[in-house]
């Protein structure tokens, strides 16, 4: 059986068309991977970070030490000092049980947060002298949550006047503190 010559041309034709198409394509591969390559070396040496001052590293750190002893601050008043203040700590108050949980999660998130203000503090020289004397006290809060338990109403209160501490520390040094209240899925990360 006979093949016309109109379908060999055209299945030639195909032929001819696939395979030079494969050879472009994989021609512009090695013509783009080359340019790609040599845009790739030029990003690294536009993207590197030129090294920060001395007086960059200190604004930084009196901005992460704000930052840090603001949500402290606002974690303490809102589920320490406010509850504390309605006698919510008693033994026998309406929702007792809750208000010691939030104050337990709120002094874990208060206690990490004055811990990495603090080191914070150690990229300021004046915020460092400022906050020197308060870490002992810093370091007592970390049992905050068992005294409250026991029912030892003045932990509250010792909370309370360390993050005062804390706050006027950070006046003096020119880095004023504000509350600032974490959300519940910061509180819980720690």
């Amino acid at each position: 059986m006979p093949v016309p010559i109109r379908r060999l041309f055209v299945a030639l034709t195909l032929c001819c068309a696939l395979v030079a198409g494969a050879t472009a394509c994989s021609g512009g591969e090695q013509s783009g991977t080359k340019k790609s390559t040599a845009a790739q070396a030029a990003v690294p040496a536009a993207d590197t970070p030129s090294p920060s001052t001395s007086a960059e590293r200190q604004k930084f750190a009196k901005s992460r030490f704000v930052a840090n002893a603001a949500l402290a601050a606002g974690a303490t008043y809102q589920w320490i000092v406010k509850p504390w203040k309605a006698g919510k700590f008693k033994k026998g108050a309406k929702g007792r049980r809750t208000a010691l949980i939030k104050a337990g999660l709120a002094g874990a998130f208060a206690y990490n947060r004055l811990k990495a203000a603090q080191k914070n503090a150690q990229g300021d020289p004046t915020l460092a002298k400022a906050l020197a004397p308060l870490g002992a006290g810093i370091d007592a809060l970390k049992n905050l949550p068992s005294k409250l338990r026991k029912g030892d109403e003045n932990a509250a209160g010792s909370f309370d006047d360390i993050i005062n501490q804390v706050k006027g520390a950070g006046q003096s040094a020119g880095a004023p503190v504000k509350n600032q209240v974490p959300s519940g899925s910061q509180l819980l990360k720690g």
